[in-house]
């Protein structure tokens, strides 16, 4: 529940009746008391300082302070201080404990979930620099509506980027700006749609969020399995009509896998045989620590494959930056009949460009694989002395690794333990489709885990596997 700050009498009409309802301070409680009791203000919502309400109401601060404070001894309000008045009662009965619960929900101590890059590490005053620098030195026409697509620079230094770093071939025309990951694979999925096509593989186990979108976009998600090969594409024929898939083969999620050269090239001769596309989710590419990453499977056929990015795992998910590289039929299709599509911000482009064109981007890549290769020998280290007995799995890679658990520990249960020591973890179980699997332990995320943390959670999570067994 959020603890709102909202200008009451700006967004919230009071009824205070008429002069000669009564005195105006028992006009004002009446007033929100009914709000309150009508639902219309949320428990835990903060009313406005006195002075600003009856200023806002044309009244004098006495007949707003008092009736606070007759709201208060009533229980409709609580005061504190350094947290001014909000609302306490609520005529929903699960409303009070829910905000409560809210509350004093804090960011966990010790964030070993997956999904999230080093958020201390965000180059604040390069992006704000960045920022500051487009605002005042852009031309006024950068600040109308912008492109479908995105910002033409932008797309031109996403090209030549993509080409040198992930050997992506395609022009500033192939490239499409979007949110995220998740929206450009939904943009996509309404695309296939509309050609004609009405299911997707998607790795099993897999991305959950990519699996609901598909979903959402009318598309029937197709498990198809992934084992230490990545997905396994001998099982795709098995699917008669199936013409597209969703795949990460820089570093398959959750289980940590690249996809072989041999199904590299698989995944390609089907596509050709079905006339069909492969989505290709560039997830973790950047972050390989035992060699350099492999490339793009786009790069080996630009007209059957469409690839996705963000810098969710880089920068930040804050950004809402993402691109997706398509062929020319998909690209149209997109700015064609998805022009009301939401984009970033032309500023925020126009920031990512100026560190894309400045090697900011590069510099701090470069500084991330060094700190998450250091996180991640540190991490397998405690967890090979504080446990022993649970294998670590996945290449040196990314930003997560798994703990294989043996069957007498119950990872719902150690994930839910982990909480109460603000230790946040993933089951493993949580990303498969199907209950037909032998998978058993917990998805480790060590990115935005602090370095001077790492034994200590692996102590908790060494007591809380110990208290699930």
């Amino acid at each position: 529940m959020r603890e709102s700050q909202t200008n009451l009498a700006g967004d919230l009409l009071l009824h205070l009746g008429q002069p000669g309802d009564g005195p105006l301070h028992e006009r004002v409680k009446r007033a929100l008391r009914t709000a309150i009791r009508q639902g219309s203000i949320e428990v835990g919502t903060a009313l406005p300082p006195s002075r600003q309400l009856a200023t806002d109401l044309g009244c004098s601060r006495w007949a707003v302070t008092e009736a606070y404070s007759q709201l208060i001894a009533e229980g409709y309000l609580e005061a504190q201080t350094g947290s001014g008045t909000r609302v306490r009662w609520s005529n929903n009965p699960g409303a009070d404990s829910r905000h409560l619960a809210a509350r004093h929900d804090s960011v966990a101590r010790f964030d070993l979930a997956p999904g999230l890059p080093d958020l201390r590490a965000f180059p604040r005053r390069r992006w704000a620099d960045a920022i500051r620098t487009q605002v005042t030195t852009a031309a006024f026409t950068e600040f109308g509506y912008p492109p479908p697509g995105g910002h033409l620079r932008l797309r031109r230094l996403l090209a030549e980027y993509l080409g040198r770093s992930r050997g992506v071939s395609a022009t500033p025309q192939d490239v499409t700006v979007c949110m995220s990951v998740t929206d450009g694979v939904r943009r996509i999925c309404h695309a296939l749609r509309a050609e004609g096509i009405t299911a997707v593989g998607c790795e099993e186990p897999g991305w959950t969020r990519l699996r609901d979108v598909v979903r959402s976009a009318g598309l029937d998600p197709v498990p198809i399995r992934a084992d230490s090969g990545g997905l396994r594409t001998d099982d795709l024929a098995q699917y008669s009509g199936l013409r597209a898939v969703l795949t990460a083969p820089a570093h398959q999620f959750p289980l940590g896998t690249v996809l072989a050269p041999e199904r590299r090239a698989a995944l390609l001769q089907w596509a050709r045989q079905v006339g069909g596309v492969v989505l290709e989710d560039d997830y973790d590419a950047e972050f390989r620590y035992d060699r350099r990453p492999v490339a793009a499977v786009q790069g080996m056929d630009p007209s059957r494959v469409i690839l996705f990015k963000s810098l969710s795992k880089i920068l930040s998910p804050a950004l809402g930056i993402g691109w997706i590289v398509a062929p020319p039929r998909w690209t149209r299709h997109l700015h064609q009949a998805d022009q009301a599509a939401s984009q970033p911000s032309v500023l925020d482009q126009l920031a990512f460009a100026s560190l894309l064109e400045s090697g900011v981007y590069d510099r701090h890549l470069r500084a991330c694989r060094k700190r998450y290769r250091h996180r991640r020998d540190a991490l397998v280290q405690a967890l090979a002395h504080q446990l022993p007995g649970a294998p670590v799995s996945g290449i040196a890679a990314g930003l997560h690794l798994i703990l294989r658990l043996p069957a007498t520990v119950d990872t719902a249960a150690v994930v839910t333990t982990a909480a109460t020591r603000s230790l946040r973890i993933a089951d493993l179980a949580a990303y498969h489709a199907t209950e037909d699997h032998a998978d058993h332990g917990l998805v480790l995320g060590y990115g935005n885990l602090a370095d001077n943390t790492v034994t200590e959670a692996v102590r908790h999570l060494h007591e809380a596997i110990e208290e699930s067994r």
